[in-house]
């Protein structure tokens, strides 16, 4: 599965100690991630993170062109909700797509921890069942 990595300025040292837990589920999917999120999660795992852009400068957008694509199977995106972003709209143009395309989101920690949770017993298998050959959805 497709796996994204995202976290506010805020919840970055929180993304780390999460990856780092999770390291052994995580470690068998292909990880992508906003540009800081990832070195940050590489430098204190053995985790392998395609980068993208920072946040701020394009990097949500991109992994929002993977989920329209429906190429991301995943979203573990820490939001800081007290502090705010220049980049609200690209944050809730994210956020809007995974619900377009289906795609499981957690927005904190807690949630995060489900769905690596049910992601490590299967329970997310479906993605593979409603994407045909192109990648779309079927409807």
């Amino acid at each position: 599965m497709n796996i994204a990595l995202i976290s506010h300025d805020q919840k970055k040292d929180e993304m780390v100690r999460f990856a780092a837990a999770y390291e052994p589920v995580l470690s068998q999917h292909r990880l992508y991630s906003t540009g800081t999120t990832g070195e940050r999660v590489m430098k204190e795992t053995d985790l392998h993170i395609h980068r993208f852009q920072s946040g701020p400068l394009g990097g949500d957008q991109q992994i929002g062109s993977m989920i329209a694509e429906n190429n991301m199977d995943l979203i573990l995106f820490f939001k800081d909700p007290l502090t705010a972003q220049p980049h609200e709209p690209d944050i809730s143009a994210l956020l809007r797509l995974c619900d377009v395309y289906k795609i499981p989101l957690a927005t904190n920690i807690a949630t995060a921890e489900v769905l690596i949770k049910g992601l490590d017993r299967g329970d997310l298998a479906w993605r593979d069942l409603v994407k045909d050959k192109e990648g779309k959805l079927h409807e």
